[in-house]
């Protein structure tokens, strides 16, 4: 089927992050953050299909979960563990560093180099696993709790950990009842230093030979946020803010992040939608 009439002809490829962005609760597709029925997010993978648009997920999540949205987008190739790898036409390439899998995985090289008891032990707390999502990754360690991710990236450092940082992934809701007094709670992925969605964003716009005015990216989070430096225009769903209000400080210094009105799949059909049609984007 044709492009939308008045759609940019420029327009080539779609960066989208899952959860709590492309998915509502539960992650699901069908729903938005309250749980009501949509199916905006699906009509906003359409919109970008009939476009000849490149939909690419870029998620936290381990392979096999990205691979199989993907495919069920009839999508080739995805971003997947916060970055780590890019899978391009199934192919995978490595954004890692000189760490490798091989006869273990990157996960259990990064365990064995005593990273992550040495953060949990420093954060007692703070700072623990995010059961039950942290099981059986081939990258990252996932964890969740409140701490300032420079001064844990500085504590590495300190202990020899330089080839790893630690991602700030947002508010998640799931906490256990020794994080029960912070705050709030936020999710964060251990990873190479290398990894990161925007670095993966670069990596597959140069293989595909897309220029960053050909692109632009949906998503919630800071990491989601670095993803602007790579791409024509990046839009931050609603919820990201009603969520964590310091996200508003977070878009200072971004002069091509708009703030969609809507959240969830309703926020990427509007960003979809006002980007493939040329429509003025709205300001933060």
């Amino acid at each position: 089927m044709s492009s939308p009439e008045g759609a940019q002809e420029s327009a080539r490829c779609l960066y989208l992050d899952l959860d709590s962005t492309l998915l509502g609760r539960g992650g699901s597709l069908l729903h938005d953050g309250e749980g009501k029925v949509t199916i905006e997010g699906v009509r906003a993978v359409q919109a970008c299909l009939r476009a000849g648009v490149e939909v690419v997920l870029m998620s936290g999540r381990r392979s096999a979960q990205v691979r199989e949205d993907a495919r069920l987008l009839g999508q080739s190739s995805f971003i997947y563990e916060a970055g780590a790898c890019v899978v391009l036409d199934g192919e995978e390439h490595w954004l890692t560093g000189e760490l490798l899998p091989g006869e273990l995985t990157i996960a259990e090289q990064i365990e064995r180099s005593g990273a992550p008891a040495l953060l949990l032990e420093r954060y007692a707390g703070r700072l623990e696993y995010h059961e039950p999502w942290h099981v059986q990754r081939e990258v990252s360690h996932l964890f969740r709790g409140l701490v300032d991710a420079g001064e844990v990236d500085r504590i590495l450092v300190e202990h020899g950990h330089q080839s790893l940082r630690l991602v700030d992934n947002g508010v998640v809701s799931r906490r256990s009842p020794a994080l029960a007094d912070l705050p709030h709670v936020r999710g964060y992925h251990l990873v190479p230093v290398g990894a990161s969605k925007a670095a993966a964003v670069a990596f597959h716009r140069g293989a595909r030979g897309y220029e960053r005015a050909q692109t632009f990216a949906v998503g919630d989070s800071r990491e989601d946020l670095a993803c602007a430096a790579e791409v024509d225009v990046f839009w931050l769903v609603a919820n990201a803010i009603e969520r964590d209000p310091s996200m508003r400080d977070a878009l200072a210094g971004h002069q091509n992040v708009r703030l969609c009105e809507a959240g969830h799949g309703p926020g990427v059909y509007e960003a979809v939608l006002s980007t493939l049609m040329g429509a003025s984007p709205r300001g933060r």
